[in-house]
């Protein structure tokens, strides 16, 4: 697999550099230092530690080929290199950053050491052909399902993390997607997502259209172990945004460890015409317990549409405001109010000029031990990033 890596990022880069108007090449190169309080000192060896550092020279490629107007293909790649105190003090880091749960394994630990290590991953590599209405797509791809900007319920096929900030892109699968469009604003899609069993494999449709001003969408299939049903819309109540998705999950068959779930999420938003933005969304989770709520690991945030949080319910807040054109503000709060825990997330971002940008982030956990967001500790980052 490190062969296969290397060898295709090579391939590419050697393409592009004889590349004709029909290739592409964007991508960025970013550092991101992050300082990490833990809830409990870590007793080592020799010492206990109270914070730790972590380093991250990330590097991302995007490969496109328009070989004719209907064939495109694409292949994006992310190398990063980890540094610092947690990865010695962390011996499963690695193991964590080193998983893949596509069909194939894209990802592989290049070269490492006791505090440092390379990982690069193919996390996108598809073919897509489109022809009139039809458009069809095979490899690894984002299929975006979902409507909330926090958690999505409708998102069954790669749900992402909202504390995983630094991975813009957002994970994918590695599926077949076939989509016709009905109508200017209707459509309807096919998802096949491989397996290495039937446990592991997801078949879904998808049928969206516009009512009444509001964009709605229906889906059903099975996922992994489950069959699912789902809704969601997006639209707006005086000038401000209304969004919604729900999915029920219920289990193929009696006796395969799954349970019944319901996952429903509502969010607004609000755009003032001084710029200032406000955010607010709720989840519920019927698999969410109503007591302390802990379980999930600081470093293995994965999640499923199914389980989107440990609490039965979760509150968002957010307030954000560009101080300058070139200077912005963010504010997000989340709320187990089951069990009193929450997260604060702080973050400054400053433009120093075309493509560059620097941003400050704190995750800030707070609550008592078991519960949701208790036992994480705190983390502030810093970041800086070219886009070219």
């Amino acid at each position: 697999m490190k062969k296969i890596v290397l060898l295709t990022i090579t391939l590419l880069t050697i393409l592009f550099a004889n590349a004709q108007s029909n290739l592409s090449l964007n991508g960025y190169i970013k550092e991101l230092s992050m300082y990490y309080k833990p809830v409990y000192a870590i007793q080592t060896e020799t010492d206990s530690l109270n914070f730790m550092f972590l380093n991250q020279i990330h590097n991302r490629l995007n490969f496109r080929w328009y070989a004719t107007n209907e064939l495109t293909f694409a292949v994006e790649a992310r190398n990063r290199l980890f540094f610092g105190q947690m990865i010695k003090n962390f011996p499963n880091y690695k193991e964590t950053v080193d998983t893949d749960n596509g069909f194939l394994d894209l990802g592989t630990v290049l070269v490492s050491g006791d505090s440092w290590f390379l990982h690069s991953m193919l996390d996108r590599a598809w073919i897509d052909y489109t022809k009139g209405n039809w458009q069809f797509r095979v490899g690894r791809q984002r299929i975006n399902w979902g409507l909330n900007l926090v958690w999505n319920p409708n998102d069954i096929f790669n749900t992402f993390s909202y504390f995983e900030f630094d991975y813009e892109e957002r994970p994918g699968s590695d599926a077949v997607k076939i989509q016709y469009y009905t109508g200017a604003t209707s459509s309807a899609q096919l998802v096949y997502k491989i397996g290495r069993t039937a446990d592991e494999t997801s078949v879904a449709g998808l049928y969206r259209f516009m009512k009444s001003n509001y964009d709605y969408q229906i889906l059903g299939g099975w996922v992994d172990k489950d069959y699912v049903v789902g809704s969601g819309w997006t639209g707006d109540i005086k000038g401000g945004g209304f969004r919604g998705e729900f999915s029920y999950f219920h289990p193929r068959s009696k006796n395969n460890g799954s349970e019944q779930a319901f996952v429903a999420s509502v969010s607004g938003d609000y755009s003032f015409q001084n710029s200032l933005y406000l955010h607010t969304s709720v989840l519920y989770n019927s698999n969410g317990v109503l007591g302390p709520a802990g379980g999930r690991n600081f470093f293995n945030m994965h999640l499923t549409a199914k389980m989107l949080s440990m609490g039965m319910f979760n509150l968002f807040g957010q307030i954000s405001y560009p101080f300058t054109p070139l200077f912005s503000g963010n504010f997000t709060a989340m709320v187990n109010p089951s069990d009193g825990s929450s997260f604060i997330g702080p973050a400054l971002t400053y433009s120093l000029g075309n493509n560059l940008e620097l941003m400050v982030n704190g995750q800030l956990f707070r609550g008592k031990k078991g519960t949701e967001y208790g036992d994480f500790g705190q983390a502030v980052y810093g970041r800086i990033k070219w886009a070219f």
